[in-house]
């Protein structure tokens, strides 16, 4: 039996595709596409897979000074972090994660706000 969301959810391949899906909605949004002009796709989708794995208790690790880092520059702001949480949890809910699980993965992400929120 598999004994974290990584393993029970599939892995890598697996997430990859929900966070694919994710950056298609993303990209789809007048208020948070302008943050990606420009920018590598397929490298944030592995960027974002790699962090959603972590959270599901993968092996992989992303310190939060590191997210810092990486967002600082994009001056995002509540209503967009809102926004792109909302459509996260939306996607979950598309690849019929349990919604225990998905509660588990917004709960992390709405935690680390603070490291990617600058304005």
């Amino acid at each position: 039996m598999a004994s974290t969301m990584f393993e029970r959810y599939g892995g890598f391949a697996s997430i990859n595709k929900v966070v694919s899906s994710f950056y298609d909605k993303v990209l789809d949004s007048p208020l948070l596409s302008p943050y990606f002009e420009g920018s590598p796709v397929k490298q944030l989708i592995d960027h974002q897979t790699k962090f959603i794995a972590q959270i599901m208790g993968g092996p992989v690790s992303y310190s939060n000074d590191a997210l810092q880092r990486a967002h600082s520059h994009l001056k995002i702001d509540s209503k967009s972090y809102d926004e792109l949480v909302m459509l996260l949890e939306e996607t979950l809910e598309d690849f019929n994660l349990e919604q225990q699980d998905i509660d588990i993965i917004k709960k992390d992400i709405m935690d680390r706000s603070q490291f990617i929120i600058s304005n």
